[in-house]
């Protein structure tokens, strides 16, 4: 007779989970020091939320004193590799591969409320709790704790059979379920890659992220200006980035993945956008986070530092007409990466007509 564990198993890779994996409830106090000196450090820079109730973090048990385990899940996703073109000369911005096609919130969502229901079927009356890269809960660590892989150098969590390249999911549940038996082995080894060629040096020993540095972060959930000294280390990213799963050797470049232009969207297509336009092209992707004058800015940033002249048009209608204040300040920046006569004169025509100061002040840094 089969066991729920393994029903669950079965259900689980029915609905396309390719790693299921089950863990007892209990607070996660090896992580509790780890977690506050990361936070006093400032390395989760505007993420503000992660301050908030740290002890349900800590311990599920504080969202439901009744849960009793977790079942952690794992999709996959292929990444694509994109067109073989130099994006200087072609204008082309880049974003990471799990950012293409429908939101994996919404499409994991849908998978595992399907295996909550199957759990409670098995199991009448069955208390669950869903968690798709939402709320107060520590997903990694979960994962980890059920054996589904381990912490790479890159924070990611790693699989031998399945890389990095998959989304988690938790169901968390009164039903008890058996913990894994030990945890999953380190197979990093003296491997430094992601560390070492990590564009903006947001990697460090210790399994240390400093969001503050990292791509992701700054051109998807930091809001303002981004610091001027690491626009040039964003290269042409203006969603995400994977350079450090690319780099891993347990994701394994078989040849086989298809390639995909739309992984190398055009920026001047970007930032002729306006909000509705952005809407319609992004609303129901993982791009919408990031919002229009996001994307936009990052996609000024990337036109910067390809350092083509055949940009200065586009920038310099940015700079005039764009209604977001922080593009139009990324767009004057970028004018000034570019330092031909042509994207000078569009600076200082725009010294008369700019209102804002902080757009200003980036166009008197350009020319200066």
């Amino acid at each position: 007779m089969r066991s729920l564990e393994q029903a669950i198993r079965e259900a689980a890779q029915s609905l396309g989970f390719v790693l299921t994996g089950f863990a007892r409830i209990a607070r996660l106090d090896d992580r509790e020091e780890f977690f506050r000196r990361w936070l006093e450090d400032g390395r989760a820079g505007e993420m503000a939320w992660l301050a908030r109730e740290p002890e349900r973090r800590l311990d599920p048990r504080r969202l439901d004193p009744r849960l009793r385990s977790v079942i952690s899940l794992a999709f996959p996703y292929t990444p694509p590799v994109p067109p073989r073109l130099d994006w200087r000369t072609e204008l082309r911005g880049r974003i990471a591969a799990y950012a293409l096609g429908p939101d994996y919130h919404d499409t994991m969502l849908q998978m595992a409320r399907r295996l909550a229901a199957r759990l409670v079927e098995l199991r009448p009356g069955a208390r669950t709790r869903i968690y798709v890269d939402t709320g107060p809960v520590f997903e990694r660590e979960w994962a980890a704790a059920a054996r589904l892989g381990w912490f790479g150098r890159n924070t990611n969590l790693i699989n031998v059979h399945h890389g990095s390249y998959f989304f988690l999911a938790e169901i968390f549940t009164d039903v008890e379920f058996p913990s894994a038996i030990a945890p999953y082995r380190d197979h990093c080894g003296k491997c430094r890659r992601c560390l070492e060629l990590c564009p903006t040096g947001a990697l460090a020993d210790g399994l240390l992220i400093d969001s503050r540095r990292c791509i992701s972060y700054l051109t998807i959930e930091h809001r303002g200006s981004i610091p001027t000294e690491l626009r040039p280390g964003l290269g042409n990213w203006i969603f995400g980035c994977d350079i450090c799963q690319e780099v891993c050797p347990w994701n394994r470049d078989d040849g086989a993945a298809p390639a995909n232009a739309e992984l190398m969207p055009s920026l001047p297509e970007l930032m002729d956008l306006d909000e509705t336009g952005f809407r319609r092209r992004f609303g129901k992707t993982a791009i919408a986070r990031a919002r229009r004058r996001g994307l936009l800015r990052n996609a000024a940033v990337a036109l910067g530092n390809s350092g083509n002249p055949a940009a200065v048009p586009v920038l310099a209608k940015s700079l005039a007409n764009d209604p977001e204040p922080i593009v139009r300040a990324h767009a004057a920046w970028a004018l000034g990466q570019i330092a031909d006569g042509a994207a000078a004169r569009e600076l200082k025509r725009a010294i008369a007509r700019e209102p804002d100061p902080e757009v200003m002040r980036e166009i008197q840094q350009a020319l200066g």
